[in-house]
């Protein structure tokens, strides 16, 4: 069977009769049973898939089949779906089976996409490498002596092993973005409040987005546009009724004012393969016409250590409820109350959840609040007027997605701060709440992908998306 890399293929071939959805589910599974190795998924919802198959075949037929017929998706394991388990990655809430679906869930299955399984994640989407998985590392399919990134690795992997066409991940601080540049394909984050985050497991709530990885701009824009819009358990939610994205990829693209940072382009960390890459790209770019300037930005320094501040302060009142008591697994050894929380929190919690928690929990103490929170989210204003400041002249930011492309399993696990530094480049867009692209347009002579970054202004998705083309297109 084809490597198919978007839906269109899929249901032409399913039109005329050379494959079908069963035979597709059937294919996807027989992938991921080869690759098992891999640890990308948790779980496959093999006979449940197959039943859906079977059925949409049938709407198929009929002609009554949903936007989204032919489509197969894996779920990120902090994303409910009514009836099945959902742990976010952690022994703590590991063997819960949701009571409900979440939103996009609901509504990509109304367009008749099948969910073909859950998959690995860093716990309680805590990480940059997928190795913060109580359940096991995930590995690089292009290098499996690689990491795919994170949190949302396991997605990630799925689509770049070819085992479903789509995914769904979250991204608070560049889940989704990172892991799409080390694993070769599309990651988008959405505008904050442009997708619903109701059935999405919390990590820290005002930054977490709901996103999607891809081979195509056009499935990705197919995707948004389903799960896009008001939805009443979320009340963060913006109200505008969203684009046709589908429509807004068009062939002709006008003269555009695209910003570059500085201190992006020129981080001393930058691996020198991704910054000839994002130069020749900017360079092109001027070739076409397009105005591209060189901007500077102060608070380079200031991105990450404001983002842990404020997020792991989220996390600490969020992971409060997963206690033994209320929520989550509970100790064996447990005796008293105290020893309840002591113990089950102490043996539910991986090590970097334990150490996000502490660290929220410490900025948010007396005389520590002014200290570090309060002075974060003062730094996280002034980033967001200096980013809408830029914004308001240029139509879209350019920098690369990650310093580098993707490393080596265990390479980074001694230090925390190194590892939470590879947030660099993606933090500003969680940290103001605007959308995001990863696109896959740079591969090193390792034959290592990794991505260029597109962020735009809020709720501007269709404008993003079609630049995004375009800037595939031209390179």
């Amino acid at each position: 069977m084809k490597n198919y890399q978007c839906l269109k293929e899929i249901q032409a071939d399913i039109q005329s009769g050379q494959i079908s959805c069963k035979t597709l589910v059937l294919n996807y599974i027989e992938k991921i049973e080869e690759n098992s190795g891999l640890n990308i998924f948790l779980e496959v919802f093999k006979d449940e898939a197959l039943e859906s198959a079977q059925k949409i075949d049938q709407k198929i037929k009929a002609g009554n089949a949903g936007k989204l017929a032919g489509m197969v998706i894996s779920l990120k394991d902090n994303i409910c779906y009514k009836g099945h388990k959902v742990s976010a990655s952690s022994k703590i809430i590991e063997g819960f089976e949701s009571l409900f679906s979440a939103t996009v869930v609901e509504r990509l299955i109304q367009e008749d996409a099948i969910i073909i399984g859950r998959t690995n994640c860093d716990e309680f989407a805590m990480g940059s490498s997928n190795e913060n998985s109580a359940f096991g590392i995930v590995k690089n399919p292009i290098s499996s002596n690689k990491v795919p990134g994170g949190s949302s690795g396991g997605s990630a992997a799925s689509v770049a092993a070819g085992m479903c066409l789509a995914s769904l991940g979250s991204d608070t601080g560049g889940s989704i973005r990172q892991p799409a540049s080390f694993c070769g394909n599309i990651g988008l984050k959405p505008t904050y409040g442009r997708v619903s985050r109701h059935g999405l497991i919390a990590y820290a709530s005002s930054f977490d987005q709901i996103g999607t990885f891809a081979n195509s701009i056009e499935d990705t824009a197919a995707l948004l546009e389903i799960m896009s819009g008001p939805d009443e358990y979320d009340s963060t939610l913006s109200q505008k009724k969203p684009n046709s994205y589908t429509d807004d990829i068009v062939q002709e693209v006008s003269s555009k004012k695209i910003a570059y940072l500085s201190c992006y382009v020129n981080h001393e960390g930058l691996n020198p393969e991704v910054k000839e890459k994002t130069l020749a790209i900017i360079e092109n770019l001027k070739q076409k016409g397009h105005q591209v300037d060189e901007i500077n930005f102060d608070y380079l320094e200031q991105l990450v250590p404001a983002y842990y501040v404020l997020t792991t302060a989220e996390a600490s009142s969020n992971l409060a409820r997963y206690d033994g008591v209320h929520f989550g697994y509970r100790s064996p050894q447990a005796f008293d109350l105290l020893s309840t929380y002591v113990k089950s929190r102490s043996e539910g919690f991986g090590k970097e959840v334990k150490r996000r928690i502490m660290l929220g929990t410490y900025v948010l103490s007396a005389g520590y609040y002014d200290a570090y929170y309060s002075k974060a989210q003062k730094i996280r204003r002034l980033i967001k007027e200096r980013t809408q400041e830029i914004l308001k002249d240029y139509d879209f930011v350019l920098s690369p997605t990650t310093p580098h492309p993707a490393f080596d399993i265990g390479s980074q696990n001694e230090d925390p701060i190194k590892m939470y530094l590879e947030d660099i480049f993606t933090v500003q867009a969680n940290l103001v709440g605007l959308p995001a692209i990863s696109l896959p347009l740079g591969i090193t002579k390792e034959k290592l992908p990794f991505g260029i970054q597109l962020m735009g202004s809020p709720f501007e998705e269709g404008k993003l998306l079609n630049f995004s083309q375009y800037l595939i297109n031209i390179n």
